[in-house]
């Protein structure tokens, strides 16, 4: 299990360059965007229990002290190094050791951005003891309430992401399997996102044209790059408020909030 691991909770209006996407409707009102594409973690389902609360506790063990806050800004930092070091050599394909040793530079990094300079050892330690605690995927109280309305209005509906473990399954369990018209993993396909072969084979799945689809994710490479590189669209999804300033695409804080754009857009 290779997503980046991490938690955001937040809501507010969308917002970015929503001229960017170049989105298209008719005079009789068809919507020419088919189908909407998600990425998995931390966009339709996040972990529980929180891994801040894990983080927390795990550093409480250690004698370090940190706000929840605090680590969820560290999360959003580390993830870029996260993306960018999956995307160069993806961490699937090296040894447990050199897992290890990313993850503890991962942590590392959490920990720093939230106020706590440590030792890449004391961050190794810090790391297992979160990663030991027992904890699974629950879908954003957000998640099938949007993706009910998304089918309900037409939207093909599916999930696009680097996670490599059986989706058909992973989404039965958590619930989102009767709501996806497809669903596209780097193991199925071999390659990670941003990387276009993981985009096209979800175009082909879901017979569209890419500006037909949009792609909602939490990562702005990994996602809306990744997606835009094939032609697709590409909405970011910052649930902690903590993505990059100046970044110029369409920004949402929580799903509730895609319907209310994809309407928009359809009928501009």
């Amino acid at each position: 299990m290779l997503e980046c691991p991490r938690l955001r909770v937040a809501c507010g209006s969308y917002r970015g360059a929503l001229f960017n996407l170049s989105f298209k409707s008719n005079l009789d009102g068809v919507l020419m965007i088919k189908a909407v594409s998600f990425d998995f973690y931390n966009t339709l389902v996040r972990f529980w229990p929180p891994l801040e609360q894990i983080q927390q506790a795990a550093c409480h063990e250690l004698g370090l002290t940190v706000q929840e806050d605090a680590i969820t800004h560290g999360y959003a930092e580390a993830d870029v190094l996260f993306n960018r070091e999956n995307e160069e050599n993806p961490l699937s394909k090296r040894s447990d050791e050199d897992r290890l040793q990313f993850f503890a530079r991962y942590e590392q990094l959490i920990l720093e951005t939230a106020g706590i300079p440590v030792s890449l050892d004391l961050a190794q330690r810090v790391w297992k003891m979160a990663m030991s605690v027992p904890k699974d995927f629950v879908p954003f109280n957000d998640a099938i309430p949007v993706l009910e309305q998304l089918k309900e209005a037409g939207y093909k509906v599916g999930i696009i992401t680097n996670l490599r473990r059986d989706l058909d399954e992973l989404c039965q369990r958590v619930g989102l399997a009767p709501y996806l018209d497809f669903a596209v993993g780097s193991e199925e396909v071999g390659k990670e996102k941003p990387h276009p072969p993981i985009f096209l084979a979800a175009l082909e799945k879901v017979h569209a044209a890419p500006e037909e689809v949009v792609h909602v994710g939490d990562q702005l490479r990994s996602d809306v790059i990744g997606a835009q590189s094939v032609g697709m669209h590409g909405v970011l999804i910052d649930r902690s408020g903590y993505s990059p300033n100046g970044v110029d695409c369409a920004t949402i804080s929580c799903l509730s909030e895609l319907p209310e754009l994809l309407e928009g857009l359809n009928q501009a």
